[in-house]
């Protein structure tokens, strides 16, 4: 099952930098994702896998060509601590983490990817190894969620991109385990397809979060930034 793949390709074919050559640095199959190819073209490499980016890096380290994008947006629809814990589901090749690191100081950061190839790849040719206090857990988040509810762990931040292609019975129950991590003050951001459960998704938020926000990335595009900050109470 290659749950979620698509759901980076629609926000990302505007990456494409004019006619700049493009170069493969780097590829390998998975049993999870198929092939993964490692493409640079001008200041930007991107992480693509069975045909979809699911990530894109600057190469230079400026980052202001991804403003227009939901990873740059998702970190900009909130606002974060100056050093907010952070975690990060469905990873892809770490465009958000690194993004994150480049604009705060993270007392930790947990990276959470179900596939063991794209986490080695995201480590040797994008950066992750560089960032400072995180932690790289690899698996399905059902398979992980338990271990971070019964540690007690508590994020600033939770940014969920790993279930934009799925039911929404397998998808929501994740959602709520996830907002369930969140600290007094915390910002939770999901990536959904406009016409893949993301207005039953937000309704389902509102039983437990005062503030609810939908927006939608482009115009023409599909990707939706649900936000839910102000969690009530149980």
């Amino acid at each position: 099952m290659r749950s979620g793949l698509a759901r980076r390709a629609l926000s990302e074919r505007r990456h494409s930098p004019g006619r700049e050559r493009r170069r493969v640095v780097f590829r390998t199959e998975s049993e999870l994702s198929g092939p993964i190819r490692v493409v640079d073209q001008g200041d930007l490499r991107r992480l693509v896998a069975d045909g979809n980016t699911l990530s894109a890096i600057s190469l230079s380290g400026d980052w202001s060509r991804l403003k227009g994008e939901y990873w740059w947006r998702a970190l900009s629809v909130v606002e974060l601590p100056r050093r907010p814990v952070a975690l990060f589901v469905g990873v892809g090749g770490g465009t958000q983490p690194l993004l994150l690191s480049s604009r705060a100081r993270p007392r930790w950061v947990t990276v959470v990817e179900r596939d063991p190839v794209i986490l080695q790849v995201a480590r040797q040719y994008f950066g992750l190894t560089r960032l400072q206090r995180a932690e790289f857990l690899c698996g399905d988040i059902e398979h992980v969620l338990p271990w971070l509810e019964s540690a007690g762990r508590r994020f600033d931040f939770i940014m969920e991109d790993a279930t934009y292609a799925d039911t929404l019975d397998r998808a929501l129950p994740i959602a709520l385990r996830l907002a369930g991590l969140l600290g007094k003050r915390g910002a939770f951001v999901l990536n959904r397809h406009a016409r893949n459960h993301a207005a039953e998704t937000a309704a389902a938020l509102r039983q437990g979060f005062a503030r609810v926000t939908m927006r939608r990335v482009r115009r023409d595009g599909e990707n939706v930034l649900i936000c839910a900050t102000d969690r009530l109470r149980a």
